[in-house]
């Protein structure tokens, strides 16, 4: 099962290479993975019709619990059989559909296969995590494939709604998932359909929430707004996504979930309600459509609703019913909307209004369009009639919301016998007064699909009996009747075959009398679920722009003061009400005296910020402060945290200052008295209030600290670092994730300032270059005066020479020219020491940013160009991928990073271990001097060059005034 999966994905990531190489030809080697899914489910349906499962599990994270589990049984072999049998048909279709020329086949080409994957996944599950991970999955891909001609309008809005509406609903299913797994003690599924909770408070609004995403998934109003806009896909999506696949997902989820839950207050008044009001809501817009896919797309959403009703009701015939329906739906409907792709692309429209004489042009496409509408409308000998006979005998013989629920499905029934023969009409046979539709003729291969899944339905018609085992399989799952119905294509002479005859009469009435009907659709017409949708859309728009407006004032100390105050207000709260001292140790003022006199000295120097008017001077006392902090580590005997903070204060002031060049030496904010004397309270009793929190904290632990397990641990195996331990190895996947979200802070840093590219232009002048103590040759300098040649003036740095004498410091370049190299070994050395020694891969990163943090500090831009000539994304990307790499391998083995570790012996060294923790830390030590070296370059080089600039403009504008006569500024 796993490899199937698997081969879905990996296909379809190969999906470019091959649509570049064979064209649309490539969907015939696409084909492949849902082929073979058909023929291994065939292999197995002898063992789900006999009521037993196939099982595959793979403990993931044993330690935690967490698991893979897939489980093949008689439902899920029906919607295997129908996610890869029809996927593989459409995928054979998308050949003869598609030309080699079409825009971003490739993209849909393997988003199609993709989606195939996550919904055979999705079907396989046994697990609520891992269904909703897949279910998610095909919301995502269908998103894709509904926006697949992003160039225009009306697609992106299509995919935005269904990825709006199916999303919001598996939100709410996902809450519904974490309750019943909580109430049953699983999340395993087929345990919680053996031993279902008690149906207390909690189920109920769990079960509520999981058939809230259920019905959004297929459609069921009021969420059924998304599907007639997703008809935007190409044809392929709308067969397979929105008739035989995703829609279906919804009706599956009700279906496996029923057994367990069905009694549960609220499930089937949901369901039944729900389910009928689509049906008939979905028959009756059907009715005054001209777009045959549109029709289709609306007659999709009236038989969901049946299913989902079918499906939810709770007895053991219903459940018989849905399964065949299901089964007969997709053997229907998806060659409905194949046949409709081959009348656009042989006739150019799709208007009903328009096409006229198309069967007499294309007989063979006729033929298979009217089997399959044939099955829609219940008739006989179809598959279609076999499955409505079995849902009006379910509901005949079931209570009285069930006898409600057959009034209103027979309704739905007549509706749709009308917009099937509308459709048949209006897309097949000739009308008066409008000349045959010109069509080209249609190759073999093109009609072969949609020809194969109605011929299935008409064999099934007949032959309905040899599912009967598989399909009982599943509703023998609910409690048995005294007489359990048996799928067959005729059942004599009774109700339900009157049922099913005054349905074909109604509907046939409603289409004699069409014009009228349509009339009259159009007059009592209620506002369109997608102008609903639209209008809910705009007032939330303006309701942000409103909330916006008067809470953004623009007022950074208003937002400072109100973020202090709400802290505050809930610090005190909690510390008023559960009074946290009371039986806990007395707190230590300190453990060494030492320890208050640093912390005396950091509130001074915090303190003094409230006092100073210059901003330089302001963020020295602020990275005081860090410092002082800094040596409370020390104090404390944390080694790797002071190192770290020490490294992190010093970027951050340079940052600091870098960035205060550009803005006035003095705080030009005038602030008032009473504002002063309002602000300083807030800030002082917010620190206070925090700092007090902090100490009784630390006073009021009642459980054991983890400290002792994790210096126990790392123990274990031979190392003494515990801080570097935890954060590459026992804690690795937070560190990559803290990793992942520096990277983007420094991208979104440096893009705010990169406007138009983040590579400029930083190059060594020409004739600079070479002529330095760092170079290994002297070249002869360009515009040197004769007899100078030989004696270049050697400088001690790649690009002093580039920086005015104004601004160069010799003692600066000396120092520069003797620490650069000894700091950057010691970053080495911080990186591969952190096992046994405070270091690691973050502050070995640091350490060497600040090498060149040096070198441009004291040379300039074109001094940071010689020492790092690649630029800063590389490093980032680089060791983001490493790291990431490097976890994704340790959970082969449910770890983290224990996945290889390398022990050797070198003479001069000695005993030595590299694995995978290394590797991961060299991925940190990478991304963190790329973030350093990037934020560098944006807020130093770059702002250079704007000074630079600024400068040469006044300069040209003082030359320029007394040329033209005017006073120079």
């Amino acid at each position: 099962m796993t490899a199937l999966i698997v081969a879905h994905f990996v296909l379809a990531a190969f999906a470019r290479p091959l649509v570049r190489r064979l064209g649309a030809r490539a969907f015939l080697v696409l084909a492949l993975p849902p082929a073979a899914t058909t023929c291994w489910a065939f292999t197995r349906w002898e063992t789900a019709a006999s009521g037993s499962s196939v099982n595959w599990s793979w403990a993931w994270m044993p330690d935690y619990g967490v698991s893979v589990d897939l489980r093949l049984d008689a439902l899920a072999e029906l919607m295997v059989l129908l996610a890869s049998g029809v996927g593989t048909l459409v995928l054979l279709y998308c050949a003869s559909y598609f030309s080699d020329t079409t825009p971003r086949l490739a993209g849909f080409a393997g988003n199609l296969l993709a989606f195939a994957g996550a919904m055979l996944a999705l079907v396989l599950s046994d697990d609520l995590i891992s269904l909703y991970v897949f279910w998610e999955l095909t919301t995502v891909f269908s998103y894709l494939l509904i926006g697949f001609d992003s160039e225009q309008r009306h697609s992106r809005r299509s995919a935005l709604q269904a990825l709006t509406v199916t999303t919001l609903g598996g939100l709410a299913m996902l809450v519904g998932f974490l309750i019943v797994g909580q109430e049953a003690g699983t999340y395993r599924i087929s345990e919680i359909l053996v031993d279902p909770p008690p149906a207390t408070t909690a189920v109920e609004v769990a079960v509520l929430l999981i058939l809230c995403g259920a019905l959004s998934k297929s459609a069921v109003w009021p969420f059924s707004l998304w599907l007639p806009n997703a008809m935007a896909a190409p044809t392929p999506v709308s067969a397979y996504l929105h008739a035989a696949a995703m829609v279906k997902a919804g009706v599956y989820l009700v279906a496996r979930l029923a057994p367990a839950f069905a009694d549960v207050p609220g499930w089937r008044p949901v369901v039944i309600i729900f389910g009928a009001a689509t049906m008939l809501l979905g028959g009756w817009r059907a009715l005054r459509l001209n777009d045959l896919k549109i029709v289709l797309a609306y007659g999709t959403v009236s038989q969901l609703g049946f299913l989902t009703l079918l499906a939810g009701v709770g007895n053991r015939d219903a459940a018989l019913a849905a399964a065949v329906m299901i089964l007969g739906h997709a053997l229907f409907k998806a060659p409905l909307f194949l046949v409709t792709g081959i009348v656009d692309h042989a006739a150019g429209t799709r208007d009903l209004r328009k096409l006229s004489g198309v069967g007499r042009a294309l007989p063979h496409v006729c033929a298979v369009a009217v089997l399959a509408a044939l099955s829609m409308a219940a008739l006989p000998p179809m598959l279609g009639f076999a499955a409505k006979e079995s849902a009006f005998e379910a509901l005949l013989h079931g209570d009285t919301a069930d006898r409600w629920a057959l009034g209103i499905t027979v309704a739905g029934s007549a509706l749709t016998v009308a917009y099937t023969a509308r459709f048949i009409w209006g897309g097949f046979l000739r009308k008066p007064g409008i000349a045959d539709t010109p069509v080209h003729r249609v190759g073999p291969a093109f009609l072969a699909a949609p020809a194969a899944l109605a011929l299935c339905g008409l064999v099934l018609g007949p032959g309905v009996g040899w599912t009967d085992r598989l399909l009982s399989a599943y509703a023998d799952a609910f409690p048995a009747p005294a007489h359990p119905y048996h799928l067959a294509l005729w059942h004599g002479w009774g109700t339900a075959l009157l049922l099913s005859a005054a349905a074909t009469l109604g509907g046939a009435v409603l289409f004699a009398a069409r014009d009228r009907v349509a009339r009259l659709s159009r007059r009592i017409a209620w506002p369109t679920a997608d102008g609903v949708f639209g209008q809910l859309l705009l007032g939330l728009e303006r309701l942000s722009l409103q909330a916006t407006g008067f809470v953004q004032r623009g007022s950074l100390s208003v937002y400072l003061a109100t973020t202090l105050l709400v802290m505050l207000a809930g610090q005190l709260a909690v510390l008023i009400a559960d009074q946290p001292w009371r039986g806990a140790s007395a707190p230590r003022l300190w453990d060494v005296p030492l320890q208050g006199a640093v912390a005396a000295l950091t509130c001074a120097a915090a303190l003094l910020c409230l006092t100073v008017r210059r901003r330089m001077k302001a963020v020295v006392l602020a990275g005081l402060t860090g410092y002082g902090t800094a040596l409370l580590f020390v104090v404390q005997g944390g080694p790797d945290l002071a190192l770290t903070q020490f490294c992190v204060e010093t970027v951050s002031m340079i940052v600091f200052v870098l960035v205060l060049r550009r803005m006035p030496v003095h705080f030009q904010e005038s602030v008032s008295t009473w504002r002063r004397a309002v602000r300083i309270p807030v800030a002082l009793a917010a620190a206070a209030t925090l700092g007090v929190v902090v100490w009784v904290a630390a006073a009021a632990r009642t459980a054991s600290p983890a400290g002792a397990a994790m210096v126990e641990e790392t123990a274990h195996h031979g190392l003494k670092d515990v801080v570097a331990t935890i954060l590459v190895d026992l804690r690795a996947w937070d560190t990559m994730g803290e990793s992942a979200v520096l990277a983007a802070a420094a991208i979104g840093v440096t893009s705010l300032i990169y406007l138009h590219r983040r590579a400029e232009g930083a190059a060594v002048p020409a004739e600079v270059r070479g002529h330095t103590a760092w170079s290994v040759t002297a070249q002869p300098l360009t515009g040197v005066p004769q007899g100078d040649e030989g004696a270049p003036e050697r400088g001690w740095l790649a690009a002093g020479a580039t920086l005015a004498p104004e601004h160069r410091s010799v003692v600066f370049e000396v120092v520069t020219r003797l620490l650069f190299h000894p700091i950057l070994v010691l970053s080495v050395y911080l990186l591969f020491c952190a096992e046994n020694m405070p270091g690691g891969g973050f502050v070995g990163g640091l350490v060497a940013g600040l090498a060149l943090i040096t070198r441009y500090l004291a040379g300039g831009r074109f001094e940071l160009a010689e020492a790092a000539p690649l630029q800063p994304g590389l490093f980032t990307g680089l060791g983001l991928f490493i790291s990431t790499g490097v976890a994704l391998i340790g959970l082969s083995d449910g770890t983290v990073l224990h996945a290889w570790t390398y022990h050797g012996h070198l003479p001069l060294i000695g005993d030595y271990e590299f694995g995978t923790p290394v590797i991961f830390d060299c991925g940190v030590y990478l991304l963190v001097l790329g973030v350093v070296l990037d934020i560098v370059r944006a807020l130093g080089a770059k702002i250079d060059r704007q000074i630079e600039r600024a400068a040469a403009e006044k300069a040209a504008a003082r030359r320029a005034g007394p040329e033209t006569g005017e006073a120079a500024p």
